[in-house]
């Protein structure tokens, strides 16, 4: 074992290893380090490299609602059979899979939809906020941060004016309403798109920030609060004692804890075994393509809704992303996936399209069976902890899982009601 990892770091204190380098880990660490705990982030690859890099870097509390809804299911397995469907299945000889889909297919209700609803805009409100204090404090740095709002756009009129029974669900239930925006108004709003649009849903209360370089300013920020960061350092086992976890084996060596958060996205199913619990979350894959500014570059985020693709501008350039694959841990970058990226933003955009590209990537989101992230105390291990499955909505959601988990952890009064996320409710 190397001398840094046998040497403590903090007056003979073990300390709180957060598994996970992406925006759910950075966020755990920054909360529990602002607390005085010694914190020491392990990540098997390069920080903020995962799917906490290359996504659209929506901060949307408009995203109240999970995908499992009523009729999921069934328009699911119909885009299954179209051309270019954004979403893809591919048949899994897995157990646990077949499993998550099960529990999918449970949530796909009237009342666990309203349910989850409400357990992601309280994270998803909470974080909105705790974003605006950090941007305007400098605790977050240089990371495009605009707060602009969010626009759904539509090709199809049907399905521009179905929306607005959703948007009274969400004006009833939850508090939040959309503004409809005419074609007219829209090509004023946003002249990049092309006429023939049937119209758009505006939420205003929603930002958008670059996802990499908001990772780049979580890494400075943690160094600068004396978090540990160990890169390229997997973990492999786990060291039981005394009702909980006594160490953590990793690549680098064995490291002595005193708690131990799981921040591992869509790996943390393959945790299940250690950690003794069946964790319900899937890698659901997805790509974005990042480009420079074409001649005439969106002024808004918009996710074109027909087609389940959404593009952000930033400052330097701007990205098309989405697309869902179940596929497990496929590793190739797709270019038939890439390239339905392209194709739906030509139907929307006068000028969508502007090579070489700055990078082509995939990254796998870490899918919920019931859209709410789990948080909280693992079952049956006193000192382990976990924050995962916040599925398309790690970004969003970040500052205040970070801060309910630390919380929890230091015996803190949670600032929501942490029993939506507990990880017994399966």
């Amino acid at each position: 074992m190397s001398e840094s990892l046998a040497a403590p770091l903090d007056a003979g204190r073990r300390p709180i290893v957060v598994v996970g380098g992406g925006v759910i880990g950075a966020s755990c660490a920054h909360a529990l380090a602002s607390a005085g705990a010694p914190v020491l982030l392990l990540e098997k690859g390069e920080f903020g490299r995962g799917c906490s890099h290359g996504n659209c870097g929506y901060v949307s509390p408009s995203h109240i609602l999970p995908l499992c809804r009523p009729g999921a299911v069934v328009s699911s397995l119909k885009t299954l059979l179209q051309r270019n469907s954004p979403f893809q299945l591919r048949f899994q000889f897995n157990r646990v899979f077949w499993w998550w889909m099960w529990q999918f297919a449970r949530n796909c209700n009237q009342v666990d939809m309203i349910q989850a609803g409400h357990a992601r805009q309280a994270l998803l409100d909470e974080s909105r906020k705790l974003y605006a204090r950090m941007m305007a404090e400098g605790t977050l740095q240089n990371c495009d941060w605009e707060t602009k709002g969010l626009l759904f756009v539509y090709q199809s009129m049907a399905h521009f004016e179905h929306y607005a029974a959703t948007d009274a669900l969400l004006r009833e239930e939850f508090g939040l309403g959309a503004q409809a925006i005419s074609e007219a108004e829209l090509l004023e709003m946003e002249p990049a798109l092309k006429p023939g649009i049937a119209g758009a849903w505006y939420y205003e209360c929603d930002a958008h920030l670059r996802a990499d370089k908001l990772m780049a300013s979580w890494q400075k920020r943690l160094v600068e609060e004396g978090v540990s960061l160990r890169e390229n350092c997997e973990l492999i086992d786990l060291e039981q004692g005394d009702g909980g976890i006594a160490a953590v084996i990793t690549t680098a060596g064995k490291i002595e804890v005193d708690q131990v958060v799981f921040a591992t996205g869509a790996w943390t199913r393959l945790l299940n075994k250690q950690l003794r619990i069946s964790v319900p979350i899937e890698p659901g894959k997805g790509y974005s393509i990042t480009m420079r500014h074409p001649n005439q570059p969106p002024r808004f985020p918009m996710i074109f809704e027909d087609h389940r693709v959404a593009v952000t501008p930033f400052q330097e350039g701007y990205r098309i992303g989405s697309t869902m694959e179940f596929t497990g841990f496929d590793r190739s970058l797709n270019p038939a996936r890439l390239k339905l990226l392209t194709d739906a933003a030509q139907l929307y955009l006068h000028d969508p399209i502007v090579e070489p590209y700055l990078e082509t990537w995939y990254g796998w989101r870490p899918m919920s069976c019931d859209g709410v992230p789990l948080i909280g105390r693992i079952p049956q291990m006193k000192n382990g902890w976990m924050a995962a499955g916040h599925s398309m909505l790690g970004i969003s959601m970040a500052p205040s899982t970070g801060q309910l988990l630390a919380e929890l952890m230091l015996g803190k009064h949670p600032h929501i009601d942490p029993h939506p996320y507990r990880l017994d409710r399966f």
